[in-house]
């Protein structure tokens, strides 16, 4: 602990809680579970800070998931890398693809060590491909305690400092619960907050609002594959649920009861976007036509079921309203461009993990739920952790007498006051229209993104008069920014590639086989990177 006024920073105010660490770690799901282990392996003191509760809060905690664990056999290995290539557009980079499984197949035989509750097939043997979340972060959390790590629950962090080299030195935020603010010296950051979900209703996804990206932009950060961000979840309209897998079972149907004719939760999952832009669209499980398979979907996905069964619905015998919810990063692909397997980012110092990261090296433009999301988590907070730790390490020094905040927007000295409730519904009102991020086209794109740059003007120049209400604008904030890094992206690549879907250009352009690498924020840049060009680093030992 340092003592308050220890540390003097360019905003005037001391912190109420300082501490001085290693490695700071900036969320608490599996990402930041696992990067706050390794770095704890690699002899780094830990401080994580959580925007919510570690190990309840965000999209993994609250529903189970599956995870690529293969085994290292080559004809398995293989077939895993090769099986979402075509799907992504060819953007992923097999280079990462083995370290990413090998990762995950250790770190998942840890949890079985651990206890983790495998359930095992009719010969004994534990399948090891899935996780329920409750159990699994609950686990995880009680691993990251003991292992002396400092958590800081209810802690959001709202901005990144640096020292007066330049290099990030640690973050700052609020204490939701305890009141006040806290700053964290650290010798290198992980950012694991996660992707962006808008604010959708998806099922843990609130929490999820690109804070990461926002605070890794504000120092100078690049991103790469924000135009892979329009990914929507099968959701009813009266609840939270997007686990879309079990729509496999599903038929879907106008209100009339016509069957929509090709309507999927896979490959026709556009027909039923189409659909709803014009009529109501409902589903129906009527494909699980045994009482075997009901049960084992009941067993497998329980909190699926539950809205249903407190209204009173049988899904596998009645018709109910579905909608398409947008999860954006959280299941799209964009997210902070990583430099190597160490999963630096281009700013020294600054590490990212998870949905925080970008998912093209494995995914390329397209991903989803669970699965390749669950190994990314994995291996790159595995990853993240252990570098961190030994850039801590070796660039120790003493504590700065100055600090620099990097955070703008909400923090701006004598700044205006935006009704932040109203900016966040302008945000949402670009983002969740199927015809404008769905189904993408030149006009609705440029005029969506002369929009949300007019809003970006407003809110940079805002400060908050609390802080419930600067978190509030810095929320909405990162938001924004992750609404034009996607729609700058999307408008350059004019071609349909991975989950990237341009009505005006729908065919794939063998001339755009390149990733686009988004920055900064009052003036976004953006260049293209090869995939055989992009720089890359070993994993840290």
């Amino acid at each position: 602990m340092i003592p308050a006024a220890s540390l003097q920073s360019d905003r005037g105010a001391e912190s109420q809680l300082e501490l001085e660490t290693d490695v700071l770690i900036v969320g608490g799901g599996p990402a930041g579970c696992w990067a706050a282990l390794n770095a704890v392996s690699a002899g780094a003191r830990v401080v994580l800070a959580d925007k919510g509760y570690c190990g309840s809060s965000g999209a993994t905690a609250s529903a189970g998931t599956q995870i690529w664990y293969v085994p290292p056999v080559p004809e398995e290995r293989e077939a895993a890398m090769a099986s979402r290539e075509a799907m992504g557009g060819y953007l992923s980079d097999r280079r990462w693809m083995g370290p990413v499984l090998d990762k995950t197949y250790e770190s998942v035989n840890k949890l079985a060590e651990w206890g983790y509750p495998f359930p095992k097939d009719e010969n004994g043997v534990q399948q090891r491909i899935s996780v329920q979340g409750p159990e699994y972060m609950r686990l995880m959390r009680r691993k990251v305690k003991n292992a002396g790590v400092t958590i800081l629950d209810h802690s959001p962090a709202l901005e990144l400092i640096t020292n007066d080299a330049g290099t990030i030195a640690g973050a700052t935020g609020i204490r939701r619960q305890e009141g006040g603010n806290w700053m964290v010296h650290a010798g290198a950051v992980v950012l694991a907050t996660g992707g962006c979900a808008f604010m959708s209703k998806a099922l843990g996804c609130d929490v999820l609002t690109g804070d990461g990206y926002l605070m890794a932009a504000e120092a100078g950060a690049e991103l790469s594959g924000m135009e892979f961000s329009s990914a929507y979840a099968i959701s009813p309209t009266f609840a939270s649920i997007t686990k879309t897998a079990l729509y496999r079972f599903a038929s879907f149907y106008r209100e009339d009861g016509s069957l929509i004719e090709g309507a999927g939760s896979a490959r026709g999952r556009s027909i039923i976007a189409r659909a709803l832009l014009t009529e109501p669209v409902h589903a129906q499980l009527d494909l699980a036509e045994t009482d075997e398979v009901r049960a084992i979907m009941r067993r497998s996905q329980p909190n699926f079921f539950l809205p249903f069964d407190r209204r009173g619905i049988d899904p596998f015998n009645e018709r109910f309203p579905v909608t398409l919810r947008l999860e954006g990063t959280v299941r799209g692909t964009g997210g902070l461009r990583l430099t190597g397997l160490d999963c630096a980012t281009n700013v020294p110092g600054l590490y990212a993990a998870g949905d925080n990261a970008t998912r093209e090296p494995i995914c390329g433009g397209f991903t989803g739920g669970g699965s390749h999301n669950a190994a990314w988590a994995i291996s790159t907070g595995s990853f993240a952790g252990s570098a961190a730790a030994g850039f801590a390490a070796v660039h120790a020094t003493e504590l700065p007498s100055h600090v620099q905040h990097l955070g703008k927007a909400g923090f701006s000295a004598g700044g205006t006051f935006v009704d932040s409730d109203a900016a966040l519904k302008a945000v949402q009102a670009e983002v969740f229209p199927l015809d404008i991020n769905y189904f993408r086209t030149t006009p609705a794109l440029t005029a969506s993104l002369e929009r949300l740059d007019m809003l970006w003007r407003q809110l940079e120049g805002t400060r908050g008069v609390s802080e419930g209400a600067l978190l509030a604008l810095r929320q909405t904030a990162a938001m924004t920014a992750t609404a034009r890094w996607m729609y700058t992206a999307a408008l350059t690549r004019t071609e349909t590639r991975g989950m990237h879907r341009r009505d005006d250009f729908p065919k794939q352009d063998a001339g755009q086989h390149h990733r686009l690498v988004v920055s900064g924020l009052s003036k976004i840049t953006v260049r293209r990177e090869s995939v055989e060009a992009q720089s890359f680093r070993e994993a840290a030992e």
